[in-house]
């Protein structure tokens, strides 16, 4: 009886450290087979066009491109591509935006080596992954009111650290407007001042720093 072939595993990380933490884990399984690696968000497009790997291990945030943008162009090419988001970041503005983008799971860096190929192992047999603690970020969010582009750009002005008339002028809007923006962002996210609604943002990954 012929063995089932390797899981073969295209792994995603600007951080060479990190890549070669993951070649470790991987190559350490009798079942898996790293074919290729990649530092940014083009070399990976590329190095899944050459190996069609069964599974990619992606990080959230490359220097060219975001992980997500990075997906979504793989999977436009090939739609049964089985990505696995990896990051440090639990917010779940991110997981919600890389799930609908097709990811078949999102996992933190933080956890157990154990975990992860679990999570591989899982995604290759064409389950979706999703630890725990992550889904209960998820739940916890998913009746909540989703912030306007608008008011997205206005928090990003906010956290650039400009004052209401400064916005107004960079987004070509009355002072009022800006006014009516704030209060909108500060009902949704339940905070009580301005840098209470860019630190939840953040965590949330609404906002990037």
């Amino acid at each position: 009886m012929s063995e089932n072939p390797p899981i073969r595993i295209l792994s995603v990380d600007d951080h060479p450290l990190l890549r070669e933490g993951l070649a470790a884990i991987i190559n350490n399984q009798t079942d898996m087979l790293l074919v290729a690696q990649a530092a940014n968000a083009c070399d990976a497009i590329q190095m899944f066009r050459e190996h069609q790997p069964d599974v990619t291990l992606m990080d959230l945030r490359l220097p060219d491109m975001s992980g997500i943008d990075a997906l979504i162009a793989i999977r436009n090419e090939f739609s049964e591509a089985r990505i696995i988001m990896l990051t440090t970041f639990e917010g779940d503005v991110e997981i919600q935006r890389a799930l609908a983008a097709g990811a078949r799971g999102y996992m933190l860096k933080s956890m157990p080596p154990k975990d992860l190929v679990d999570g591989i192992r899982s995604v290759h047999s064409g389950k979706k992954r999703i630890p725990t603690e992550i889904a209960s970020q998820l739940a916890e969010h998913l009746s909540d009111e989703a912030l306007t582009a608008r008011e997205i750009e206005v928090l990003g002005q906010i956290a650039g650290g400009n004052r209401n008339r400064d916005i107004a002028e960079q987004l070509f809007i009355s002072e009022d407007t800006v006014k009516v923006h704030v209060k909108h962002i500060m009902e949704k996210l339940g905070a009580s001042d301005r840098t209470q609604a860019v630190a939840i943002a953040v965590r949330r990954g609404i906002i990037q720093l």
